[in-house]
């Protein structure tokens, strides 16, 4: 893993699950991620996005 890169999580934002992991580099992207990512225990496609550790 990079310096700048830090692994995060992503939670579902109907049930508040966390459901997947990725990275981001925190110098140059300052926002919250949010992905539209399938959900397994809603069974639907649903906004994800970051949390904190």
């Amino acid at each position: 893993m990079k310096a700048q890169e830090k692994a995060i999580k992503l939670q579902c934002s109907a049930c508040k699950r966390v459901n997947y992991h990725t990275q981001k580099n925190k110098k140059t992207v300052t926002r919250k991620l949010e992905f539209n990512r399938f959900c397994k225990w809603c069974r639907k496609h649903t906004v994800h996005k970051e949390t904190k550790k």
